[in-house]
């Protein structure tokens, strides 16, 4: 898709970010620019057209067994198993008529990527898991054995006989959320552990053989300091994890922290700056390589290899993710799809009942949706390598679109200049400095379009 001049993407001089934490921009756009249409496009028709041989398969386990106060995902606690074994069940159904809206064109269908992600995926039962497995597999034709395949779980629901399934089944990365290996600074975060539950999860995760572990930590809980933070950053190391994500700690509305939580906004961003900046060098210093804000991968491990091997990371998805279940996302090049999404107790409930009772045949067509077009595109491909450490190859975004980045984004490249958050000793790829990193999550929003953040402004919470 080449253009001949220049695109006028922006809008004006965009107002400089006052605080670096303002959005984690892990997709986009938002689930909350997505509209429902009454009678949406057919998949089979969104699909026609598309690269089938290379598609990665993402499933929403939308169950959790407790909800952290700092947690807006879409996921219900709690739930019996005529719930979870009902979801399976419309899982199934909707796996069908996907894999039929793929196979309409006649093309060759292959995975190359898989992740089951939530909620809790681990919530399920051993028995629960080997179905959801089989679906994966039997009905969507994913050879899990064969492709690179991530599973996150908690300290308690990573049982041996559930890990037993995803090993035998052949997953290559397990994310564990633990967030802190302080029992004071997890109740702090309303995320009741004990730390003698997270090292028996880890002790049990590393027996199982994972190629890969991942540990996910916060920091901005209320209290926590550098030294407190390093013992958690120290415990984590002790498990030589091939990945540790660093997360800054969000309130947002609807979640259990948001009605208890009044720290001074100043003070809060200062104290969260900080502890990233400890946390970043104290990783790198145990010979972690930063990937992105969040990421750092432990050099000369299979985290390495799965990065260099499928070339595909948190933001590379221009289209081609098929995803199942409530609340997951599937990106076509025309078109992001999903289901309705939530973070109020209430609404996921009933969100997820009028998931299983869904007919079959609803299932065929999209239904919240948001229309890509050109300007998005380049927004998307922007981000998806701006925010990481690699950087925005320019000569791949003038091969894509027949312009350069900095013509169509003229005033937030110069902002990103003038504020020194762009490295200027490179002319091939534009890449943040380590202090425009430490500021990704307002970098981002940056190259948001009018339509997006109007759609996001009118969006009510729920």
């Amino acid at each position: 898709m080449a253009a001949s001049a220049p695109v006028q993407l922006f809008s004006g001089r965009p107002v400089s970010p006052e605080t670096p934490y303002q959005q984690y921009v892990y997709v986009y756009p938002h689930q909350k620019a997505y509209r429902r249409l009454e009678s949406g496009p057919l998949l089979s028709e969104l699909w026609r057209h598309e690269q089938l041989g290379s598609l990665s398969l993402y499933v929403h386990i939308p169950f959790c067994e407790m909800r952290c106060g700092f947690c807006n995902l879409f996921t219900r606690t709690g739930a019996p198993e005529d719930v979870t074994s009902a979801f399976l069940d419309t899982l199934g159904r909707q796996a069908q008529v996907t894999r039929e809206a793929l196979e309409a064109s006649g093309r060759s269908v292959r995975f190359q990527l898989s992740a089951f992600g939530g909620g809790t995926p681990t919530y399920l039962t051993a028995a629960e898991l080997t179905r959801l497995c089989d679906i994966c597999e039997n009905v969507m034709g994913a050879d899990l054995r064969a492709v690179p395949w991530s599973v996150e779980t908690s300290p308690a629901t990573a049982t041996a006989d559930r890990l037993a399934v995803l090993a035998e089944r052949g997953a290559t990365r397990l994310s564990i959320g633990v967030q802190s290996f302080i029992d004071e600074e997890a109740r702090a975060a309303v995320r009741p552990q004990k730390r003698a539950e997270v090292e028996g999860a880890l002790t049990r995760l590393r027996e199982a053989g994972f190629p890969i572990l991942n540990i996910d930590l916060i920091y901005g809980i209320d209290g926590q300091t550098e030294a407190s933070f390093r013992v958690s950053l120290d415990a984590a190391l002790a498990w030589e994890p091939e990945e540790i994500y660093l997360y800054p700690l969000y309130v947002r509305p609807l979640t259990g922290l948001s009605t208890r939580h009044d720290k001074d906004r100043r003070q809060w961003d200062e104290q969260r700056l900080r502890l990233y900046r400890y946390g970043r060098d104290h990783l790198l210093a145990a010979g972690y390589e930063q990937t992105s804000m969040r990421v750092f991968r432990r050099l000369g491990t299979p985290a390495d290899d799965l990065a260099e091997d499928t070339s595909i990371s948190e933001y590379n998805q221009q289209a081609g993710m098929v995803g199942l279940g409530v609340g997951a996302r599937s990106f076509t090049s025309a078109l992001h799809y999903t289901t309705d999404y939530a973070v109020a107790v209430p609404e996921v409930r009933r969100i997820i009942d009028d998931y299983i009772a869904t007919p079959t045949e609803e299932f065929r067509r999209a239904q919240w949706v948001f229309r890509m077009d050109d300007g998005e595109r380049r927004r998307m491909y922007v981000l998806q390598w701006l925010l990481e450490t690699v950087g925005l190859p320019v000569a791949g975004y003038r091969g894509l679109f027949g312009t350069e980045p900095e013509e169509d984004f003229p005033a937030e490249f110069a902002l990103l200049r003038e504020k020194r958050w762009l490295d200027d000793g490179e002319s091939t790829v534009l890449r943040l400095t380590p202090e425009g990193m430490a500021w990704a999550d307002a970098i981002g929003p940056l190259f948001f379009s009018p339509r997006v953040n109007d759609a996001m402004t009118s969006y009510l919470d729920k």
